[in-house]
Protein backbone atom coordinates (compact mmCIF):
# COMPACT_ATOMS: atom_id res chain seq x y z
CA UNK A 1 0.00 0.00 0.00
CA UNK A 2 1.67 3.19 -1.12
CA UNK A 3 2.94 5.65 2.42
CA UNK A 4 0.48 8.43 1.17
CA UNK A 5 -2.58 6.07 1.47
CA UNK A 6 -1.39 4.62 4.84
CA UNK A 7 -0.86 8.18 5.95
CA UNK A 8 -4.44 8.93 5.05
CA UNK A 9 -5.47 5.53 6.53
CA UNK A 10 -4.01 6.84 9.38
CA UNK A 11 -5.77 10.00 9.83
CA UNK A 12 -9.20 8.01 9.16
CA UNK A 13 -8.37 5.79 12.42
CA UNK A 14 -8.49 9.06 14.73
CA UNK A 15 -5.34 10.05 14.86
CA UNK A 16 -4.60 14.18 14.09
CA UNK A 17 -1.34 16.13 12.89
CA UNK A 18 0.81 17.17 15.13
CA UNK A 19 0.36 20.13 17.03
CA UNK A 20 2.32 23.53 16.50
CA UNK A 21 5.50 22.96 18.16
CA UNK A 22 5.90 24.74 21.22
CA UNK A 23 8.68 26.92 22.01
CA UNK A 24 12.37 24.92 22.63
CA UNK A 25 13.23 24.67 26.39
CA UNK A 26 14.77 28.17 27.88
CA UNK A 27 18.20 26.95 29.74
CA UNK A 28 17.51 28.55 33.56
CA UNK A 29 19.41 28.73 36.95
CA UNK A 30 18.56 26.70 39.64
CA UNK A 31 17.55 29.32 41.91
CA UNK A 32 14.77 30.22 39.43
CA UNK A 33 13.60 26.31 40.37
CA UNK A 34 10.46 27.31 43.14
CA UNK A 35 11.88 25.67 46.57
CA UNK A 36 14.81 23.26 44.88
CA UNK A 37 17.28 24.71 47.76
CA UNK A 38 14.58 23.62 50.22
CA UNK A 39 13.55 19.83 48.46
CA UNK A 40 14.24 16.66 49.93
CA UNK A 41 16.17 14.60 47.10
CA UNK A 42 17.34 11.95 48.51
CA UNK A 43 13.60 9.60 48.06
CA UNK A 44 13.47 11.22 44.14
CA UNK A 45 17.41 9.75 44.24
CA UNK A 46 16.85 6.23 44.27
CA UNK A 47 14.18 6.49 41.50
CA UNK A 48 16.83 8.60 39.79
CA UNK A 49 18.93 5.30 40.10
CA UNK A 50 16.17 3.08 38.88
CA UNK A 51 16.18 4.84 36.04
CA UNK A 52 19.51 4.84 35.36
CA UNK A 53 19.61 1.54 35.23
CA UNK A 54 17.68 2.26 31.48
CA UNK A 55 19.59 5.41 30.80
CA UNK A 56 23.10 4.38 30.69
CA UNK A 57 22.71 2.45 27.88
CA UNK A 58 22.23 5.79 26.10
CA UNK A 59 25.35 7.43 25.05
CA UNK A 60 23.68 10.81 26.38
CA UNK A 61 23.63 9.75 29.33
CA UNK A 62 25.89 7.01 30.03
CA UNK A 63 28.90 9.26 31.69
CA UNK A 64 26.11 11.30 34.20
CA UNK A 65 24.73 7.48 35.15
CA UNK A 66 28.16 5.87 35.70
CA UNK A 67 28.96 8.79 38.01
CA UNK A 68 25.47 8.28 39.61
CA UNK A 69 26.53 4.53 40.55
CA UNK A 70 29.80 6.36 41.48
CA UNK A 71 28.31 8.21 44.58
CA UNK A 72 28.96 6.54 47.64
CA UNK A 73 26.63 6.81 50.77
CA UNK A 74 24.75 9.74 49.26
CA UNK A 75 22.89 12.09 51.20
CA UNK A 76 21.17 15.30 50.64
CA UNK A 77 23.84 17.42 50.50
CA UNK A 78 26.01 14.93 48.27
CA UNK A 79 23.07 14.62 45.76
CA UNK A 80 21.88 18.31 45.56
CA UNK A 81 25.35 18.67 44.27
CA UNK A 82 25.46 16.09 41.99
CA UNK A 83 22.33 17.23 39.97
CA UNK A 84 23.46 20.96 40.01
CA UNK A 85 27.30 19.73 38.78
CA UNK A 86 26.02 17.58 35.94
CA UNK A 87 22.68 19.01 34.84
CA UNK A 88 20.82 21.61 33.57
CA UNK A 89 17.55 22.61 34.19
CA UNK A 90 14.99 23.59 31.39
CA UNK A 91 12.17 25.07 31.70
CA UNK A 92 8.84 23.69 29.77
CA UNK A 93 6.19 25.96 28.22
CA UNK A 94 3.29 25.46 25.82
CA UNK A 95 2.81 26.87 22.25
CA UNK A 96 1.18 30.06 23.44
CA UNK A 97 4.13 30.49 25.38
CA UNK A 98 2.51 29.86 28.92
CA UNK A 99 4.51 28.07 31.33
CA UNK A 100 1.65 26.58 33.61
CA UNK A 101 -0.20 22.79 32.25
CA UNK A 102 -2.72 20.12 33.72
CA UNK A 103 -1.30 17.95 36.57
CA UNK A 104 -3.45 14.53 37.18
CA UNK A 105 -2.51 11.27 38.78
CA UNK A 106 -3.01 7.80 38.44
CA UNK A 107 -3.02 4.76 40.59
CA UNK A 108 -3.15 1.14 40.00
CA UNK A 109 -6.80 -0.16 41.04
CA UNK A 110 -7.40 -3.53 42.08
CA UNK A 111 -10.57 -4.95 40.42
CA UNK A 112 -12.57 -8.43 41.00
CA UNK A 113 -12.33 -10.97 37.88
CA UNK A 114 -11.82 -14.61 37.18
CA UNK A 115 -10.01 -16.58 34.64
CA UNK A 116 -13.10 -18.12 33.59
CA UNK A 117 -16.44 -16.56 32.23
CA UNK A 118 -19.48 -16.83 34.46
CA UNK A 119 -22.15 -15.34 35.24
CA UNK A 120 -20.87 -12.95 37.97
CA UNK A 121 -17.61 -12.22 35.83
CA UNK A 122 -19.03 -10.98 32.10
CA UNK A 123 -16.60 -8.58 30.91
CA UNK A 124 -13.67 -9.59 29.06
CA UNK A 125 -10.05 -8.94 29.20
CA UNK A 126 -8.09 -8.95 26.18
CA UNK A 127 -4.88 -10.08 25.33
CA UNK A 128 -3.40 -8.15 22.43
CA UNK A 129 -5.47 -9.98 19.18
CA UNK A 130 -3.93 -11.75 16.73
CA UNK A 131 -5.12 -9.55 14.14
CA UNK A 132 -3.68 -6.41 15.07
CA UNK A 133 -1.02 -5.42 13.03
CA UNK A 134 0.86 -2.41 14.10
CA UNK A 135 3.20 -0.12 11.87
CA UNK A 136 5.85 2.48 12.49
CA UNK A 137 6.31 5.16 10.20
CA UNK A 138 9.19 6.90 12.06
CA UNK A 139 12.04 5.54 9.78
CA UNK A 140 10.60 7.07 6.81
CA UNK A 141 8.71 10.03 8.82
CA UNK A 142 10.91 10.83 11.57
CA UNK A 143 8.61 13.73 12.66
CA UNK A 144 6.27 10.60 13.29
CA UNK A 145 7.94 8.56 15.42
CA UNK A 146 5.29 9.37 18.58
CA UNK A 147 2.38 7.65 16.41
CA UNK A 148 2.01 4.22 15.21
CA UNK A 149 -0.84 2.79 12.62
CA UNK A 150 -3.18 0.29 14.12
CA UNK A 151 -5.10 -1.74 11.75
CA UNK A 152 -6.08 -5.18 10.44
CA UNK A 153 -6.11 -6.84 7.25
CA UNK A 154 -9.28 -7.81 5.24
CA UNK A 155 -8.36 -9.29 2.08
CA UNK A 156 -5.21 -7.09 0.29
CA UNK A 157 -6.52 -3.99 2.16
CA UNK A 158 -4.65 -2.69 5.86
CA UNK A 159 -8.19 -1.21 7.54
CA UNK A 160 -9.03 0.66 10.65
CA UNK A 161 -9.05 -1.69 14.01
CA UNK A 162 -12.10 -2.21 15.80
CA UNK A 163 -13.33 0.47 18.38
CA UNK A 164 -14.11 0.27 21.37
CA UNK A 165 -18.20 0.26 20.58
CA UNK A 166 -17.16 -2.91 18.55
CA UNK A 167 -15.37 -4.91 20.48
CA UNK A 168 -17.76 -4.35 23.02
CA UNK A 169 -20.46 -4.65 21.68
CA UNK A 170 -19.58 -7.83 19.43
CA UNK A 171 -17.45 -10.20 21.96
CA UNK A 172 -16.87 -12.71 18.95
CA UNK A 173 -14.43 -10.08 17.11
CA UNK A 174 -11.78 -11.08 19.45
CA UNK A 175 -13.32 -14.56 21.08
CA UNK A 176 -10.05 -16.90 21.83
CA UNK A 177 -8.25 -13.78 22.73
CA UNK A 178 -10.02 -13.21 26.21
CA UNK A 179 -6.99 -13.35 29.05
CA UNK A 180 -9.64 -12.86 32.04
CA UNK A 181 -13.13 -11.76 32.56
CA UNK A 182 -13.87 -8.69 34.74
CA UNK A 183 -17.14 -8.36 36.99
CA UNK A 184 -17.82 -4.66 36.65
CA UNK A 185 -17.62 -3.06 33.12
CA UNK A 186 -16.97 0.40 34.62
CA UNK A 187 -13.88 -1.05 37.05
CA UNK A 188 -12.52 -2.76 33.55
CA UNK A 189 -12.55 0.90 32.07
CA UNK A 190 -10.52 3.01 34.47
CA UNK A 191 -8.26 -0.06 35.01
CA UNK A 192 -7.78 0.63 30.82
CA UNK A 193 -7.13 4.03 31.91
CA UNK A 194 -4.71 3.80 34.16
CA UNK A 195 -3.03 0.99 32.39
CA UNK A 196 -1.80 -1.63 34.80
CA UNK A 197 -3.96 -3.17 37.26
CA UNK A 198 -4.35 -6.13 40.15
CA UNK A 199 -7.51 -8.64 40.15
CA UNK A 200 -8.30 -10.66 42.60
CA UNK A 201 -9.39 -13.92 41.56
CA UNK A 202 -12.28 -15.78 43.16
CA UNK A 203 -10.29 -17.58 45.83
CA UNK A 204 -8.65 -14.63 46.33
CA UNK A 205 -5.47 -14.91 44.76
CA UNK A 206 -3.79 -12.07 43.11
CA UNK A 207 -2.79 -11.54 39.60
CA UNK A 208 -1.14 -8.51 37.85
CA UNK A 209 -1.87 -7.37 34.27
CA UNK A 210 -0.39 -4.15 32.63
CA UNK A 211 -0.81 -2.53 29.10
CA UNK A 212 0.36 -4.43 26.18
CA UNK A 213 -0.71 -2.66 23.27
CA UNK A 214 -4.13 0.01 22.22
CA UNK A 215 -6.53 -0.15 19.64
CA UNK A 216 -4.94 2.81 17.77
CA UNK A 217 -8.44 5.37 18.35
CA UNK A 218 -7.44 8.39 20.25
CA UNK A 219 -8.40 9.02 24.01
CA UNK A 220 -11.78 10.56 24.47
CA UNK A 221 -12.40 11.68 27.88
CA UNK A 222 -16.07 10.39 29.20
CA UNK A 223 -15.89 13.19 32.31
CA UNK A 224 -15.55 15.80 29.75
CA UNK A 225 -18.41 13.85 28.12
CA UNK A 226 -20.74 14.23 30.91
CA UNK A 227 -20.03 17.94 31.40
CA UNK A 228 -20.93 18.98 28.27
CA UNK A 229 -24.05 16.97 28.20
CA UNK A 230 -24.68 18.75 31.80
CA UNK A 231 -25.19 15.33 33.70
CA UNK A 232 -22.30 16.61 36.19
CA UNK A 233 -20.26 19.62 37.00
CA UNK A 234 -16.89 20.20 36.64
CA UNK A 235 -15.96 19.38 39.99
CA UNK A 236 -18.13 16.07 39.90
CA UNK A 237 -16.34 14.64 37.14
CA UNK A 238 -13.88 12.84 38.96
CA UNK A 239 -13.51 9.06 38.84
CA UNK A 240 -15.65 8.20 42.02
CA UNK A 241 -17.78 10.80 40.14
CA UNK A 242 -17.75 9.22 36.98
CA UNK A 243 -18.30 5.40 38.72
CA UNK A 244 -21.58 6.90 40.52
CA UNK A 245 -23.28 8.36 37.79
CA UNK A 246 -22.61 5.22 35.89
CA UNK A 247 -24.07 2.85 38.38
CA UNK A 248 -27.24 5.14 39.05
CA UNK A 249 -27.66 4.77 35.46
CA UNK A 250 -26.61 1.62 34.20
CA UNK A 251 -28.92 1.56 31.08
CA UNK A 252 -26.72 4.28 29.61
CA UNK A 253 -23.23 3.32 30.95
CA UNK A 254 -22.81 0.58 27.99
CA UNK A 255 -23.32 4.28 25.70
CA UNK A 256 -21.45 6.52 27.42
CA UNK A 257 -18.25 3.89 28.07
CA UNK A 258 -18.21 3.95 23.68
CA UNK A 259 -18.11 7.80 23.75
CA UNK A 260 -14.21 6.60 24.35
CA UNK A 261 -13.13 4.60 20.79
CA UNK A 262 -10.05 3.38 22.81
CA UNK A 263 -9.60 0.37 23.61
CA UNK A 264 -6.41 -1.54 25.58
CA UNK A 265 -4.91 -4.89 25.94
CA UNK A 266 -3.39 -6.54 28.25
CA UNK A 267 -0.92 -8.70 29.37
CA UNK A 268 -0.18 -10.80 32.60
CA UNK A 269 3.15 -8.97 34.84
CA UNK A 270 5.10 -10.78 37.66
CA UNK A 271 3.00 -10.95 40.55
CA UNK A 272 5.52 -9.15 42.86
CA UNK A 273 4.94 -6.69 46.09
CA UNK A 274 6.64 -4.02 43.74
CA UNK A 275 5.28 -1.40 42.23
CA UNK A 276 4.34 -2.30 38.19
CA UNK A 277 6.75 -1.05 35.88
CA UNK A 278 5.80 2.35 33.39
CA UNK A 279 6.44 2.82 30.22
CA UNK A 280 10.89 3.03 30.97
CA UNK A 281 10.60 -0.85 32.14
CA UNK A 282 11.51 -0.02 35.85
CA UNK A 283 9.03 0.23 39.00
CA UNK A 284 7.12 3.00 39.29
CA UNK A 285 7.81 4.55 42.70
CA UNK A 286 4.58 6.51 44.25
CA UNK A 287 4.59 10.15 44.47
CA UNK A 288 7.75 10.55 42.32
CA UNK A 289 6.98 9.07 38.85
CA UNK A 290 5.33 10.60 36.34
CA UNK A 291 3.46 9.98 32.68
CA UNK A 292 4.57 12.40 30.24
CA UNK A 293 4.78 13.42 26.50
CA UNK A 294 7.60 11.57 25.27
CA UNK A 295 7.24 14.50 22.51
CA UNK A 296 8.38 17.22 25.07
CA UNK A 297 10.20 15.04 27.66
CA UNK A 298 12.48 12.22 27.20
CA UNK A 299 11.67 9.21 29.40
CA UNK A 300 13.77 8.25 32.15
CA UNK A 301 15.05 12.20 32.91
CA UNK A 302 14.23 13.56 35.52
CA UNK A 303 11.73 16.32 36.34
CA UNK A 304 11.12 19.27 38.64
CA UNK A 305 7.68 19.77 39.04
CA UNK A 306 6.05 22.94 40.94
CA UNK A 307 2.42 22.91 41.73
CA UNK A 308 -0.14 22.58 44.56
CA UNK A 309 -1.45 19.02 46.65
CA UNK A 310 -4.75 17.82 45.65
CA UNK A 311 -8.10 20.25 46.70
CA UNK A 312 -5.61 22.37 48.35
CA UNK A 313 -2.61 25.37 47.96
CA UNK A 314 -0.56 23.72 49.79
CA UNK A 315 2.72 23.54 47.57
CA UNK A 316 3.86 20.33 45.37
CA UNK A 317 7.19 21.04 44.62
CA UNK A 318 9.32 17.95 44.00
CA UNK A 319 12.04 16.15 41.81
CA UNK A 320 9.90 13.87 39.86
CA UNK A 321 10.84 10.78 37.34
CA UNK A 322 9.57 10.64 34.32
CA UNK A 323 9.05 6.85 33.86
CA UNK A 324 6.16 6.10 32.13
CA UNK A 325 3.44 7.52 29.14
CA UNK A 326 -0.09 7.52 29.01
CA UNK A 327 -2.78 8.22 25.88
CA UNK A 328 -4.54 11.01 27.29
CA UNK A 329 -1.07 12.42 28.36
CA UNK A 330 -0.28 15.26 25.68
CA UNK A 331 1.09 18.68 25.72
CA UNK A 332 4.36 19.84 26.74
CA UNK A 333 4.34 20.68 29.90
CA UNK A 334 1.57 17.76 31.21
CA UNK A 335 2.05 15.16 33.87
CA UNK A 336 0.34 12.53 35.39
CA UNK A 337 1.70 11.64 38.92
CA UNK A 338 1.31 7.88 39.47
CA UNK A 339 0.13 7.83 43.76
CA UNK A 340 0.26 3.90 44.52
CA UNK A 341 -1.99 1.04 44.85
CA UNK A 342 -5.59 0.11 46.28
CA UNK A 343 -8.24 2.65 47.27
CA UNK A 344 -6.24 5.32 49.38
CA UNK A 345 -4.17 6.12 46.21
CA UNK A 346 -7.06 5.52 44.02
CA UNK A 347 -8.74 8.61 46.26
CA UNK A 348 -5.64 10.72 45.53
CA UNK A 349 -5.27 10.15 42.04
CA UNK A 350 -9.14 11.25 41.33
CA UNK A 351 -8.45 14.46 43.15
CA UNK A 352 -5.35 15.40 41.32
CA UNK A 353 -6.08 17.91 38.85
CA UNK A 354 -4.58 21.19 39.13
CA UNK A 355 -2.34 23.68 37.46
CA UNK A 356 1.48 23.03 37.40
CA UNK A 357 5.11 24.17 36.25
CA UNK A 358 7.71 21.90 34.68
CA UNK A 359 11.68 21.84 33.91
CA UNK A 360 13.18 19.15 32.52
CA UNK A 361 16.62 18.18 34.03
CA UNK A 362 19.29 17.38 31.13
CA UNK A 363 22.73 16.65 31.26
CA UNK A 364 25.63 18.96 30.70
CA UNK A 365 27.02 17.14 28.07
Amino acid sequence: MPILALLLLFLFAGCCTAPKAPPAPRAVSWSELPNWDKNELLPSWKSFEKSCSILQRRSSWAEVCKQAVGLKDPDEKSVRSFFMDNFTPYELSNADGSDEGLITGYYEPVIRGSLKPGSRYRYPVYGVPKNLISVDLSELYPELSHMHLKGRVVGNRLVPYYSRAQIAGEPHLLQGDEILWADDAIDLFFLQIQGSGRVMLPDGDMVRIGYADQNGYPYRSIGKVLVERGELSLSQASMEGIKAWGRSHPDKLAALLDENPSYVFFRFLKNSEENPPGSLGVPLSPGLSIAVDTRAIELGAPVYLSSTWPESEKPFERLMLAQDTGGAIRGKVRADVYWGSGRKAGELAGKTRQRGRLWVLLPRR
